[in-house]
């Protein structure tokens, strides 16, 4: 089956917000990144306890953290970092959830010994917590390209990987071998498309991400499936309060909505309409089943 799940700070900025926009979409799970502008690794321990009482009061679960982890310098203290990264690791905890979403540092192409030490570094933090460290692929951090994060994935065995078709987009990767490898080893995905002629980011199947052949093959090997497969809305479509402490470029569009919560139904329309095409069926809130298979 494949669940679906969202970055509800991009529906909108305020808690009530976010949880209107899950439950008129269907969506029973948030990827956390944001709450009225606050970053998650922001949090208080006691802020966390009050989102997340609210969250389970209307039946939503956080399937993973979006921290920003690793998306800083590759030269940063390690040492001085640990506490952010161990505060992040708390406050996943509190919102019972088990996948925290990092990044591979930036200034990193030439210093893979270097990324290679901090990410298992990383990861035996979260292990300590009992989260799993899950690496999305990013423009401008070491993994960027397939092949980087292939390298991250071999040599730092307790890493999952998180796959962002409109990032390899936005980097120009064209290894198709090495996509389906990371399709395969995926964790989850971040559902997100762009367009290599205008590089702007479009609701999903309308770039060269490749979201209706993801979804193809999740479908075909679905009986063979042994968990759900998680699919996340990262729209992208229109700016969000927050968008600038996770991303210092320009967000380019070529759709045009008037409001962010617009947007990110429109996304969650695109997406549910590539679900439908191949054969899927929504049996539950935010839970979609192969038709063959109901």
């Amino acid at each position: 089956m494949i669940r679906l799940c969202a970055f509800s700070d991009e529906a909108d900025a305020s808690l009530a917000g976010q949880i209107a926009a899950l439950k008129d979409n269907g969506i029973c799970l948030t990827e956390l990144r944001s709450v009225s502008g606050k970053n998650v690794k922001d949090f208080t321990v006691e802020e966390a306890r009050e989102i997340a009482a609210e969250l389970a009061k209307n039946g939503i679960s956080v399937w993973s953290i979006g921290s920003p982890l690793g998306k800083t310098d590759v030269t940063t203290d390690f040492g001085e970092y640990e506490k952010e990264i161990r505060h992040v690791c708390e406050i996943a905890q509190v919102f019972g959830a088990k996948n925290v979403r990092l990044f591979s540092f930036f200034n990193a192409y030439e210093e893979e010994e270097e990324v290679v030490s901090r990410m298992r570094a990383m990861a035996e933090i979260l292990a300590e917590y009992g989260l799993t460290p899950c690496h999305e692929n990013e423009k401008e951090i070491y993994g960027d390209t397939a092949a980087r994060v292939i390298a991250l994935l071999d040599k730092v065995p307790t890493l999952s990987s998180v796959y962002d078709p409109a990032n390899f987009v936005q980097v120009g990767e064209e290894d198709e071998a090495a996509l389906l490898e990371l399709q395969r080893r995926a964790k989850y995905f971040h559902i997100k498309d762009s367009s290599k002629k205008t590089e702007a980011i479009v609701p999903a199947g309308k770039g060269d991400g490749g979201i209706p052949a993801i979804v193809a093959r999740i479908a075909a090997k679905e009986a063979d499936q042994e968990q759900d497969v998680v699919l996340t809305l990262e729209p992208h479509l229109a700016l969000f309060d927050g968008y600038a402490q996770i991303d210092n470029t320009e967000l380019k569009h070529e759709y045009r909505f008037d409001s962010a919560t617009e947007a990110f139904s429109a996304a969650a329309n695109a997406l549910k309409g590539i679900l439908t095409a191949n054969g899927y069926q929504e049996i539950a809130g935010g839970i979609w089943k192969h038709a063959s298979r109901t």
